[in-house]
């Protein structure tokens, strides 16, 4: 399950909170951590926010300090689907198409030159240490991503390191009780 939580305090803007109570780092972007997927936080944090009900204020204690957050939407986990070219074809016909789905070639730049298709977005696998850490900020994970390469293993290997990357948004606030 994916999650989104935010810092709840009551009658208050919960980015302003965070910017002047914070002690997070996500402070100055009002508490947002961004998609994030079970693993990446420390246990105690995980724990409540993936237990949390939905728009239920919870608070948790962890290493770090106190922290509140409260789960605003949930979504599935993504899928993987491989889709023929006749399909795809007939997809990128629609104007909106290229406007609505994040496109993703992983070729080489050799072989982009050789060939390319209108709208996706080039980050060549041989160079993933410069855009791998950056990617995640980058992409919507909320929408259709098309993950394109020549035979179709590295935009596997890509779009199966994409899908462990975002999971759930969390906003939250962070503070230190002296």
């Amino acid at each position: 399950s994916f999650i989104f939580c935010y810092l709840f305090g009551e009658g208050e803007d919960l980015n302003d909170l965070a910017v002047e109570y914070s002690i997070c780092p996500s402070k100055q972007e009002g508490g947002m951590l961004g998609w994030v997927r079970k693993g990446q936080m420390v246990p105690e944090f995980e724990e409540a926010a993936f237990c949390a009900p939905l728009n239920k204020v919870v608070k948790c204690k962890t290493n770090f300090g106190w922290h509140l957050l409260q789960v605003l939407s949930e979504r599935e986990e993504s899928l993987l689907k491989d889709i023929q070219p006749e399909e795809f074809h007939a997809k990128m016909q629609d104007p909106s198409f290229i406007e609505e789905a994040q496109l993703i070639d992983v070729r080489e730049p050799e072989e982009v030159s050789q060939a390319s298709l209108p709208g996706f977005q080039v980050f060549p696998l041989r160079q993933f240490g410069s855009w791998g850490p950056e990617i995640t900020s980058k992409f919507d994970p909320t929408k259709d991503t098309y993950v394109l390469c020549h035979h179709g293993m590295r935009s596997l290997q890509v779009a199966k390191w994409l899908q462990t990357q975002v999971k759930i948004v969390i906003l939250t606030f962070s503070v230190s009780l002296v």
